[in-house]
């Protein structure tokens, strides 16, 4: 891995991390806010490969449409749901209102 992927890397961990508590963001925005407006498929990326012990939000990362991305029902998407619950996060028909919750 050369040193700007490195950085680009750096950049979406430290934008993923500050996503306040009750807020969430796209994997769009993410991308945006580190600097990397067309990148949001390598947030997707970095997400998947995070650590299991990782300390960094991902759960409060969505898509655009305020839908988690994993399949319904999945263990993967239960324990996301879950966490974002417990954060105060609610869902309508399966969906986050992205006007009230995605953090500015």
């Amino acid at each position: 891995m050369n040193d700007s992927q490195a950085s680009k890397e750096d950049k979406i961990y430290t934008v993923m991390a500050n996503i306040p508590l009750g807020c969430v963001a796209s994997y769009g925005q993410v991308a945006a806010m580190a600097g990397l407006a067309s990148n949001a498929r390598l947030v997707g990326r970095l997400l998947k490969l995070m650590p299991k012990d990782s300390v960094i939000p991902w759960h409060r990362v969505i898509n655009s449409q305020g839908k988690i991305s994993f399949p319904e029902g999945s263990p993967q998407y239960l324990k996301q749901y879950q966490l974002l619950q417990s954060e105060g996060i609610i869902f309508k028909n399966g969906k986050v209102n992205m006007r009230i919750y995605r953090w500015q």
